[in-house]
């Protein structure tokens, strides 16, 4: 037996599928997901959707989310912001980490994978010596996925994070 409905049960049958379809969609996603997210990455990044950021010298790209992007700034914030306390350098204040000097570094630091050729072997500005000044971090203490989370951080942070790098906040 067919049964026909009335437009108004129908009108009410569909608003009734819309907000079970919103409340659904608003359950797997936002409140929980943002909150997780570190505030200042939240405020500076512009991570609400993946960010394609320059993976090598040849010019691909590579996307991290802004949940990669806390996970960088968490091992940058335990590991290396005692030397490099808002983008600066403190045992060398020329040689920040901000983009114009990621660039002009030999070889040039401005991609995911040069960050992390260099926090595999630092080296001097100019490319020719082994660097002390900055602790080496090896694949058994942070895995090459890690790195690039550390990478992308910097990077992000170079192109967005205001007074990044720089003396003047």
């Amino acid at each position: 037996m067919l049964t026909v409905l009335s437009p108004a049960r129908r009108l009410l049958r569909r608003c009734l599928v819309l907000g079970v379809a919103i409340a659904l969609w608003l359950s797997l996603t936002t409140p929980a997901q943002a909150a997780s997210v570190d505030p200042f990455i939240r405020r500076y990044f512009d991570a609400a959707e993946p960010v394609a950021l320059p993976a090598n010298a040849a010019g691909e790209t590579q996307l991290f989310s802004a949940e990669d992007f806390a996970a960088g700034k968490e091992f940058f914030s335990s590991t290396c912001i005692n030397c490099h306390v808002g983008g600066a350098t403190l045992p060398n204040p020329t040689e920040s980490l901000a983009l114009d000097v990621l660039k002009g570094a030999t070889p040039s630091r401005d991609n995911i994978q040069a960050i992390v050729a260099f926090m595999r072997q630092p080296m001097t500005y100019d490319g020719q010596e082994v660097s002390f000044w900055c602790r080496e971090v090896p694949a058994t203490w942070l895995s090459d996925a890690e790195a690039e989370t550390v990478a992308a951080f910097v990077l992000r942070a170079a192109e967005k994070a205001p007074g990044w790098g720089t003396s003047e906040f």
